[in-house]
């Protein structure tokens, strides 16, 4: 597995970081912040990302997509992290289509995957219910009723929860509360009776909110996948997830490095610019090299997942927990090398840091990871 990406991959990393620099970067969320947009992302901006094939990476062309796979995912999540480029990518192109596209009915793959694709639908996986991630651990009950069932339960921290068109529920179909199997998926309309989303506002001005199920009636054709059996099918999908995530997390990591560094050439004190004392030199140093190692593990682990590698949940729980660390740091010397200016809103480099606070605790923070890391390896 040679960790190099190939030239198409390399030109659409250059495509992305081209396009988000100039059409979807840190102004444009301040933007969405500062006005209080009721989306929270730019719904024409995400449909040109649909036109270039980013809402589509992982659909098939049958179902309009283009056909690619999880590192051009990567790719593409890791310029979003460099620019904090606000969109429903993750939800809809990375969580909602790998459900679809590995677990999905064709009747559920003809409703949705085009739409999808074309910018259209937006559409979230919800799975935790807690403060923390614990995706196996379901309060939420849906009891058979008729041909179909009944959903009740919350839904906290789900990416694009309030503008989504359909949410993916986990729900408990048998067993008891925190067994594994017993676990079922649904597909449900946004709009279904019973269903009611609460934004959240959160720290780095994303999308994520609460989802309340009261007696939700869905017919049988909701099920994604097979009934009891969900627990690997919701796996799979948090592993693409986290993947994606972690690469997000390293685009962050990357820009928050490369500013500091520019800054530290400007900044002045004692008489010379703060690059050159060599303390801080050394930091740098520490940092990139942490970078790099984080960057070659987050490649395997997508590389891995369009392999469909026996070692990817390992490898894609490693990543997250690598990243968790080294985009935070990234973030922390950041605010450190920019100074007291770095704490203010003026300074672009305090939303990094707010944004991959956020990234580290979605879908499981650092130490959760760290110890289903520990788990498969037998430490």
């Amino acid at each position: 597995m040679k960790l190099v990406l190939s030239d198409e991959q390399k030109m659409l990393k250059e495509m992305a970081e081209g396009y988000l620099k100039s059409s979807a970067g840190i102004e444009q969320l301040r933007k969405l912040r500062d006005s209080g947009d009721a989306d929270g992302f730019d719904r024409a901006t995400w449909k040109e990302m649909a036109e270039m094939g980013w809402a589509g990476v992982l659909t098939a062309e049958d179902h309009g997509g283009v056909g690619l796979g999880y590192v051009e995912a990567g790719v593409i999540a890791e310029e979003m992290g460099r620019n904090l480029t606000a969109s429903p990518f993750l939800s809809t192109a990375v969580l909602a289509a790998t459900a679809l596209n590995k677990f999905g009915s064709d009747a559920q793959k003809t409703a949705w995957l085009a739409k999808m694709a074309a910018g259209d639908a937006i559409m979230t996986v919800a799975s935790d219910e807690g403060r923390k991630h614990q995706p196996l651990s379901m309060k939420t009950i849906a009891a058979r009723k008729g041909n179909g069932f009944v959903l009740n339960g919350k839904k906290t921290f789900v990416a694009d929860a309030h503008v989504a068109d359909a949410i993916i529920v986990s729900a408990r179909t048998s067993g008891e509360e925190d067994d594994e199997a017993g676990a079922t998926l649904f597909l449900v309309p946004r709009d279904a009776t019973g269903v009611d989303v609460e934004r959240i506002d959160m720290v780095d001005s994303r999308n994520s909110g609460r989802v309340n199920l009261d007696n939700v009636e869905l017919d049988a054709d909701a099920v994604i996948g097979e009934v009891d059996e969900g627990a690997a099918a919701l796996k799979t999908i948090l592993r693409a997830g986290r993947a994606a995530v972690a690469a997000e997390m390293l685009g962050s990591a990357q820009e928050s490095l490369e500013r500091s560094l520019d800054y530290a050439k400007e900044r002045k004190q004692f008489g010379a610019t703060i690059a050159s004392f060599q303390a801080l030199q050394h930091r740098a140093a520490h940092l990139y090299s942490e970078i790099q190692m984080g960057k070659s593990l987050v490649l395997k682990s997508l590389m891995a997942l369009d392999e469909d590698h026996e070692d990817a949940e390992l490898l894609t729980t490693a990543a997250k927990v690598k990243m968790s660390q080294v985009a935070q740091l990234s973030a922390q010397e950041g605010v450190q090398f920019h100074g007291g200016v770095g704490m203010t809103d003026a300074v672009d480099i305090g939303l990094f840091m707010k944004r991959v606070r956020v990234s580290e605790a979605f879908l499981g923070d650092g130490n959760y990871h760290g110890e289903q890391f520990a788990r498969m390896r037998g430490i």
